[in-house]
């Protein structure tokens, strides 16, 4: 977590954000974060890549502030989605 500079924030609120991974063409992964448009990191795994997706939401968060803008919040909670490979028999 960022460590905040002392007295220069009253408090700290906590937010949850949905990030959407896509493989990038040259391997790795693009993040972004659909509530925060133009909030996009990259890294080359699954670890690295949740990893920039809360350092690039925190720093992204921090400007909003400093700019003077509202921080905007996830609607309520979609249902997650992922795809999964099966196997299944075929008839020949």
């Amino acid at each position: 977590m960022r460590a905040f500079p002392p007295l220069l924030y009253l408090w700290v609120v906590k937010y949850t954000y949905t990030v959407h991974l896509q493989p990038a063409e040259d391997g790795g992964f693009v993040v972004t974060v659909p509530a925060l448009p133009g909030c996009i990191t990259q890294a080359e795994t699954y670890e690295e890549a949740l990893a920039m997706a809360e350092e690039c939401i925190e720093g992204f968060l921090e400007a909003l502030v400093k700019a003077g803008q509202a921080i905007p919040e996830e609607p309520a909670a979609q249902p997650l989605a992922t795809r999964l490979t099966v196997e299944a028999p075929v008839a020949v």
